[in-house]
């Protein structure tokens, strides 16, 4: 697990991932919006969890990295002084509690290696059907994250969903559908906020060996597409 997560920091860590959004006055409104897409999209929240409950005594912590797709890279490199890469990279260090009644909690903190955004957020889901040997855990979930480190741009994103999971041996896959709601708004002169929606699907698997435990992740937010690898302990 550690020679995992020391692999994905240093994915994280190459300059060829470093940009900044530092230059907001040099586009337009529809590139203003086009990359508010961009930046929403790989700012939402991402579950990388199965639906199932934790359970009262339950914890799952860990790194995970999300490698986003820009769906539109001449928008974004209008607004950054700095080459803008393909995919925007977000290592994240994330946090679920369990509660009673099939109710989790969860939080994440992200910083994007060599520039100045850095993202908060965190959800609450619950499993109204907990699943077991036969039947599925189904769940819905609410979620927000907050764009911070960025003079140019406020951003926030809210999202609800609905999930299942269903667990066969070591192995829990999971797919989810859901809205994510994102306010994005300049602090520069020539350009107003902009808030819309964006359709969320995603797919995932959770692989737990004792109390090691990795899940990979496939997100599609809007037009951008998301990869997530996450690695850690679950109880």
């Amino acid at each position: 697990m550690k020679s995992l997560a020391w692999t994905l920091l240093l994915l994280a860590a190459a300059p060829a991932w470093a940009f900044d959004i530092d230059r907001l006055q040099a586009v337009g409104q529809r590139d203003f919006r086009l990359l508010s897409e961009d930046v929403g999209a790989a700012l939402s929240y991402h579950p990388q969890t199965p639906t199932e409950p934790l359970g009262v005594t339950g914890f799952d912590v860990g790194l995970s990295l999300t490698m986003s797709k820009v769906a539109n890279k001449d928008a974004l490199s209008r607004a950054s002084s700095s080459s803008v890469p393909s995919y925007i990279p977000i290592p994240t260090l994330r946090a679920n509690k369990g509660l009673p009644l099939g109710f989790d909690v969860g939080l994440m903190y992200s910083k994007v290696p060599g520039s100045d955004i850095a993202l908060w957020g965190g959800e609450a889901r619950w499993a109204f059907i907990k699943g077991g040997i036969a039947a599925p855990a189904v769940g819905v979930r609410g979620t927000y994250t907050k764009l911070t480190g960025v003079d140019q741009l406020d951003m926030s994103t809210k999202g609800l969903d609905l999930s299942a999971s269903k667990g066969f041996a070591m192995l829990t896959p999971y797919v989810g559908v859901g809205r994510t709601w994102i306010t994005s708004e300049p602090h520069v002169a020539n350009l107003s906020k902009e808030d819309f929606a964006l359709n969320k699907f995603f797919i995932g698997t959770g692989f737990k060996l004792l109390l090691f435990n990795m899940n990979a992740e496939l997100d599609r937010t809007g037009h951008s597409t998301a990869y997530s690898l996450k690695a850690g302990i679950r109880f």
